[in-house]
């Protein structure tokens, strides 16, 4: 399968530390925090609300470029590394929390861009988030673990 290839989790692997290097521009852009660290819709309405026009088109941007493709970078990996080292039903808490975060992400841009204020809805999508991918990271940590012991047993 293409997601459990090497050089596609490595590439998986460098694009997620990139990406994820690219929200400090945003977080300046923006003059604190972005709106996918604030686990409830009243903060991220609350959040809104400070910001001018500027800074709302910042981070509209951000959101439909850089935190789209966040999520497709460590859900691969993530998914990629449960399917290599362990199998189809540890990949599922990484392909969640990918969806999760790309619809909290419509979610931001619509609110973001004038469109429908639907923020509400971060409340159950951020946190669900978070703990998805938490629970993803831990997998793939573990099957690495398990991988890299089982390599130095056979030794």
């Amino acid at each position: 399968m293409f997601l459990t290839r090497t050089p596609v989790l490595i590439f998986l692997f460098l694009a997620m530390l990139a990406i994820g290097y690219s929200f400090s521009s945003v977080r300046a852009a923006v003059d604190g925090p972005i709106l996918d660290m604030l686990m409830t819709g009243e903060a991220a309405q609350a959040r809104l609300a400070e910001l001018n026009a500027e800074q709302r088109r910042a981070h509209f941007w951000a959101t439909v470029f850089n935190d789209t493709a966040y999520p497709l970078a460590y859900g691969g990996l993530l998914a990629g590394l449960a399917l290599r080292f362990g199998g189809k039903i540890l990949a599922v808490p990484a392909v969640g929390a990918a969806l999760t975060d790309l619809a909290e992400n419509t979610v931001q841009a619509l609110a973001l861009s004038g469109t429908a204020d639907l923020l509400a809805a971060k409340s159950v999508l951020t946190p669900l988030k978070f703990g998805l991918f938490a629970l993803a990271a831990v997998i793939a940590l573990g099957l690495l673990l398990r991988s890299g012991w089982r390599a130095l047993q056979s030794r």
